[in-house]
């Protein structure tokens, strides 16, 4: 009988199978990947539509820095910036809510469907009518059906931006695949 060998584990190695269900990190459901960011960026739209972000809030916090940036700014001037900023706001948060909106509704499925945009650009759009209806119980903010469109428009650039970023990916793709298909010989001439 052979002595035992201090050296020697007597248990058998575990499977790599094994170890991985141990290790595995629990799953977030797909769905919740996909549309946490939409709903972070909704909440982050609704505090905007606060009062702590009105005109006269964020007058407070733009006029330093504009006046630090241009000392000899009219008080004229400084309105139109202002206006511009706050309408820059709307167009973007709303941009960047059909992005979101596109992501969630596509899911883990991949490329372009219309039916994917559509779907995110009426849902921002809804929701910027329910943003301008908030702000009409809101003391310090006026409800604007301009700003609801402002907001619709941002929404609408973000589904062009998709739409033509989707179909540069297709073009770009077709090529390769057209390229990869020319036989070998024929490659060296183009």
């Amino acid at each position: 009988m052979a002595e035992p060998q201090p050296w020697h584990n007597p248990r058998p190695t575990p499977q790599l199978q094994e170890v991985q269900v141990r290790l595995r990190p629990p799953r977030v459901p797909a769905w919740v990947r996909a549309w946490w960011p939409v709903v972070a960026w909704a909440c982050f739209i609704f505090t905007m539509s606060t009062d702590t972000f009105s005109s006269e809030h964020t007058r407070w916090v733009f006029e330093p820095i504009l006046r630090w940036l241009v000392p000899s700014l009219t008080a004229s001037q400084f309105e139109f910036i202002h206006h511009l900023i706050r309408k820059s706001a709307h167009f973007t948060e709303y941009f960047i809510f059909c992005l979101l909106l596109y992501r969630g509704v596509r899911g883990d499925r991949k490329g372009w469907r219309w039916t994917w945009g559509l779907a995110a650009l009426f849902c921002a759009a809804g929701y910027s009518a329910l943003d301008e209806i908030h702000q009409a119980f809101v003391a310090s903010r006026t409800a604007s059906p301009y700003d609801s469109l402002l907001d619709s428009t941002g929404a609408f650039a973000a589904l062009v931006v998709l739409w033509m970023w989707f179909r540069r990916q297709r073009s770009t793709g077709e090529a390769e695949i057209a390229a990869s298909n020319v036989p070998p010989a024929r490659r060296t001439n183009l």
